[in-house]
């Protein structure tokens, strides 16, 4: 039972919910000097939160509408394989939401007002993005979702409650992170877009095809990395080269991207996406508390 909770809560993706939050925290104290380790660790429990609550409501949802079938290229999915049942995991969801809401609370009380205008869209975008009367993964929205809700707001939100200010560097930054998490999205798409294609999930990478989810891909990729070169605007040049690891397995994936077939192949290349998000916030790390 407890294996099975903790397959649902998909620790792989889990760094997308951690990535913003740390940047956005160096960040912070980078052009402030100082940062809070409460509002920080609030922050971060409160995305991983409503990143869990995410990928539970994603399990039970997609094994109701029959997304997820005996065909899946992916990692089990408790709900459709008779792990849990429909209504545990949805529950599960409604917890890790209202963990979140604490969370959220506690930040609230520290930068007012815009933590409700973030956190409720986010909340409910936890369930809305698969389900709901508009599911944003069955419309073709989830690369969108991504980079707007894990990447800028999130990047933007932390530096926000750090600061009680909003700063273009946190943009800049949040696109990075947006488009970097994306490329997991993304590649998940086109792994899965034959299955997708059969039970209606009209991703990207269906509506699209094959060929245009690869130059997706591609684009994500090294829009990311040109991205960096905006740190020269804002005067801090070291912070571009936080983007080697783009250049080094970002080389990987779009290679894997454009020679390799859909199928379980594609598992690599998102572990390798995963673990270049994490590289580039580590880099970023780095270079900011160096120079």
């Amino acid at each position: 039972m407890i294996r099975a909770f903790l397959l649902a809560t998909r620790p792989k993706t889990l760094p997308a919910a951690v990535v913003p939050v740390w940047a956005g925290c160096v960040l912070a104290w980078k052009l402030s000097g100082s940062w809070s380790p409460k509002l920080a660790i609030a922050t971060l429990l409160g995305a991983v939160f409503i990143q869990i609550a995410t990928n539970f409501f994603n399990d039970a949802i997609d094994a109701a509408k029959g997304a997820d079938t005996e065909r899946r290229l992916g990692p089990t999915r408790v709900t459709a394989s008779g792990l849990l049942s429909r209504r545990a995991v949805m529950t599960s969801g409604l917890v890790f939401l209202l963990l979140a809401a604490v969370c959220g609370f506690i930040l609230f009380e520290a930068a007012g007002w815009p933590i409700l205008a973030i956190g409720i869209p986010s909340m409910y975008l936890a369930f809305g993005y698969t389900g709901g009367p508009f599911p944003l993964a069955y419309r073709g929205m989830g690369e969108l979702f991504v980079v707007l809700f894990f990447g800028i707001v999130a990047v933007c939100g932390t530096v926000f409650v750090q600061m009680l200010e909003w700063r273009p560097e946190a943009a800049l930054l949040g696109l990075q992170v947006g488009l970097l998490s994306a490329v997991l999205i993304s590649i998940n798409n086109l792994r899965d877009r034959e299955e997708d294609a059969l039970t209606g999930k009209k991703t990207l990478a269906v509506r699209w095809g094959g060929r245009a989810a690869r130059i997706l891909i591609w684009f994500e990729v090294k829009v990311a990395a040109l991205l960096g070169l905006g740190w020269f605007y804002f005067q801090e040049p070291w912070l571009v080269l936080a983007t080697l690891p783009l250049w080094l397995a970002g080389f990987r994936i779009i290679w894997g991207v454009l020679t390799e077939p859909e199928g379980p192949r594609m598992n690599r290349l998102l572990a390798i996406a995963a673990v270049q998000l994490v590289a580039f916030a580590a880099m970023f790390h780095l270079f900011a508390a160096k120079f």
